[in-house]
């Protein structure tokens, strides 16, 4: 009987495009807006790229403006009104030198350059600390030529020097950056059943068949597992294809020319699906369960959509403040896998008993669901939708 639910489900599903297209849609978009934001970032991050530089006032300073030259930043004629072409968003950036700039520079005295630019915009943004930078670097030189002259060693302005010891691997330091793929393919698992289980439910009973469907000889729970099954099957394709995908993409994403290692074996990738593909178990059943509620197709899509919210909640935490991952966090349905993938970017090594709870616990979590919605099925209430 619960196979033959299964069958039922299943081709409901397949024959209906919306079913098909809601499986399909997120893995191809969410990897692509996964790639073109790894590519954005590259692109602002090279060290060797190069863009223009409106100047006022070149000729006050042509020393600095040679070196900002020598830093591949070509500089360009700059408008009579700096500020309001940056504000029209006409210009990026637009460097003012000082007018009296050169008469202080010769004096000992700092010459005074201002950057106009809108934070706000991020190439801009990225742009403006690449000059910050240069023009540090052009001040602390003439800095040392000046105490140099002087006779004073430029180690007495530097009392403490401060080294940075970086003991995180680059697999680590990639994994900062690349939490966004747990993070898509925990909403994988949550948006592939969604649909089905809607239908399965809230939309047989608007179309009227889910009375008929319970009138014949199958148990409830039968019933229910057999629509759980199937609603599982679209998760698990889902959660599949986002994965698979995402890696390809990123493959294709010259992520170490910002300094970041994206290398995942086999076995990594084996251990992100054992790891995620359990928690379709507990997904599709609480989405059943929720949507067993609802009195319409509509309104279970509502409350449905807001479940979306479950996966991102772990991910947004760990990819802002990575927690050190511990026993009990595998018994919490989408904290434990959460935190299994992100040691599995990270390259740390995953003791099989967190696999194991892990999945017991969110198939367990989805059992629980299945059973609370087959004792729905006896209310009829439930069943007319009262």
């Amino acid at each position: 009987m619960i196979g033959a639910v299964f069958r039922k489900e299943m081709l409901d599903s397949i024959r209906d495009r919306r079913s098909m297209l809601s499986m399909l849609l997120f893995p191809l978009i969410g990897p692509l807006v996964v790639a073109l934001t790894f590519t954005r970032i590259v692109d602002q991050h090279q060290p060797d790229r190069t863009f223009e530089l409106p100047v006022v006032g070149r000729d006050h300073a042509p020393a600095l403006v040679s070196h900002l030259e020598q830093h591949r930043i070509t500089i360009v004629d700059a408008p009579t009104n700096p500020i309001e072409a940056v504000k029209r968003r006409e210009l990026d950036l637009v460097l003012v030198v000082d007018r009296d700039f050169e008469r202080d520079f010769r004096a000992g005295k700092s010459g005074k350059v201002d950057l106009c630019v809108d934070s706000t915009h991020s190439e801009a943004a990225s742009n403006a600390r690449k000059v910050e930078a240069v023009v540090g670097a052009y001040g602390n030189r003439i800095a040392v030529r000046r105490l140099l002259a002087r006779g004073v060693a430029p180690d007495l302005t530097a009392p403490v020097t401060l080294r940075r010891l970086d003991v995180a691997t680059a697999q680590q330091r990639a994994a900062r950056l690349l939490n966004l793929i747990p993070m898509f393919v925990l909403i994988a698992s949550f948006l592939g059943g969604m649909y089905c289980a809607t239908d399965a439910t809230a939309g047989e009973r608007e179309r009227g068949s889910l009375e008929p469907l319970l009138l014949t000889p199958a148990p409830r729970h039968h019933l229910v597992i057999g629509k759980w099954l199937a609603a599982t099957v679209f998760s698990l394709v889902t959660v599949v294809l986002t994965l698979l995908f995402t890696l390809f993409v990123l493959s294709r994403v010259p992520l170490e020319q910002i300094g970041v290692r994206f290398d995942l074996t086999a076995a990594d990738v084996g251990g992100l699906l054992l790891a995620v593909m359990p928690l379709s178990l507990f997904a599709t059943g609480a989405q059943l369960l929720i949507a067993t509620f609802a009195r319409s197709f509509k309104e279970a899509q509502t409350y449905l959509s807001l479940m979306i919210f479950l996966p991102m909640l772990p991910a947004m935490i760990f990819m802002f403040e990575p927690l050190q991952t511990e026993w009990w966090m595998t018994l919490l349905p989408v904290v434990g896998q959460q935190a299994i993938l992100s040691d599995v970017v990270s390259g740390e090594p995953v003791h099989a008993l967190s696999y194991v709870l892990a999945a017991l616990a969110s198939g367990a979590a989805g059992l629980i669901c299945v059973y609370f919605t087959a004792r729905l099925f006896r209310r009829e209430g439930i069943i007319f939708g009262r």
